[in-house]
Order: structure tokens, then C-alpha cells, then sequence
């Protein structure tokens, strides 16, 4: 079952669909739900996808689709074109033009900042009260939060000093993922995560830097890598 507001959510983009062809934007739908931030909205849109009762349309940042009836559980068709239109294409050109599709709103939603994480020896990972404004269309389903990245040791994989990590949050991971691990309960590092028969080890992107092996209780996954933020001054 959903939740009563993730059935309210669910219904208001269906209307607003229904009314104009275009989904609601991010603030709309704070708004519509009385819902304190925009992380409010983008974590019960994370939920529905993930249950399968909407999807976001790709390339496009203010795209959503429901697919799914919440009342019964139902497939929503898709609508089919018209008849005329179907059958002759100069139907379209002599009568009124075709709705041009809607420029995408780049809803942008704020995340929390948990300080700075080492991308080289660990160092701590902070807990703080900032938060940092991210594009909607750069986050999938789940939790997110950020660290600003220091050190160079992941530098091969793209990700440098000053780099803002955006992380999935999640404590299992594949091997072979970029992984935040918090380390011995203290310090926290973003690396290559590698299970090394009984051992954990915490690969570079650096070939100036050594591989870190430790303990498997040692390491705890912390988030994984879905993507980064980097400012030009």
C-alpha cells in the first residue's frame, strides 16, 4: 500500500497530466503536498519509481509518467494518436500545428552536506547542518547526500580536489563500485571498493597511491558514488 502522501503526490500528477500535458514541477508539488523542502518531494518520487507506479522520461528534467493506478494496481495505457492523424499526415499540417513539447524546468532540490571526504588518506567525514542545491535529473531513486572531495587519489577516475560527491546512501555495494567507507568506526574515504578473499580493500584512482587493505570489520559502506558536482572559478 502507499502511503497517504505518496497517494496524494501520485494523484496530482496524474490531474495535472490529465489538465495541461505537462508534469509539475518540483515546487508545484511541494506546494500541492504543503511539504517542508523540495528533498521532501524528490524522496517520494524516489519511492513511486521504485514501486513501479511512475518513471521519469529520459533526457528531459520535468518528465514524469504515472504507469500505474494506485487504486487497483493497474497499467495506465498510453494514449494512442488520433485516427486523421494516424492515417494521413497532412491532416496536421492543414489544420492547427502540433503542440510544440514543453521546455524541461530544471528543478533543482537541496541535499544535505556532510562536510569533506578524503580522496587519499581518510580523513573525517563531518556531520553538518549545510545543504547543497543539485539538479533533480543528476539524482535516481534513494537518498542522497554530499561531501566535498579532498586529496587527488581518484584523480584516474574523474574525481578531483574540491569535487562535490554526490552519494546514494546505502551499506552494501558490488565489487568494483566507488564507494564512501567509513573507516575503523572514525574516518571516512571515497575509493574503489574490492573484497580481497577475507579482507576489504580500498582501491585508488592514483597510481601515486598504495591500495588500503583492512579487516571486514573494519570498513563499513557508507553511500555509493551516483555522480559530482564541480565548480569552475
Amino acid at each position: 500500500m502507499l502511503t497517504a502522501k505518496q497517494h496524494e503526490l501520485i494523484r496530482f500528477i496524474q490531474q495535472r497530466l490529465e489538465e495541461t500535458g505537462i508534469s509539475p514541477s518540483f515546487e508545484e508539488m511541494k506546494e500541492a503536498l504543503d511539504l517542508k523542502s523540495k528533498s521532501g518531494v524528490h524522496r517520494l518520487i524516489s519511492a513511486l519509481e521504485e514501486r513501479g507506479f511512475i518513471r521519469r522520461l529520459p533526457n528531459r528534467a520535468r518528465a514524469l509518467e504515472v504507469i500505474k493506478n494506485p487504486e487497483d494496481s493497474t497499467p495506465i495505457p498510453r494514449a494512442a494518436p488520433s485516427v486523421s492523424a494516424a492515417a494521413n499526415d497532412t491532416v496536421i499540417g492543414a489544420g492547427a500545428a502540433p503542440k510544440a513539447a514543453p521546455e524541461p524546468a530544471n528543478d533543482v532540490i537541496d541535499i544535505p552536506l556532510h562536510g569533506r571526504i578524503a580522496a587519499g588518506a581518510p580523513i573525517e567525514a563531518l556531520e553538518g547542518q549545510s545543504s547543497l542545491p543539485v539538479p533533480a535529473a543528476l539524482l535516481g531513486p534513494g537518498e542522497h547526500y554530499a561531501l566535498e572531495v579532498s586529496g587527488d587519489s581518484m584523480i584516474e577516475a574523474g574525481i578531483f580536489d574540491g569535487d562535490f560527491a554526490l552519494v546514494r546512501r546505502t551499506n552494501t555495494a558490488r565489487d568494483g563500485e566507488i564507494v564512501v567507507a567509513l573507516v575503523r568506526g572514525e574516518e571516512a574515504t571515497l575509493k574503489y571498493l574490492h573484497k580481497d578473499g577475507g579482507l576489504v580493500r580500498l582501491d585508488p584512482a592514483n597510481a601515486s597511491y598504495d591500495p588500503q587493505v583492512y579487516g571486514p570489520d573494519e570498513v563499513e559502506v557508507q553511500g555509493k558514488l551516483a555522480g559530482l558536482l564541480r565548480r569552475y572559478h
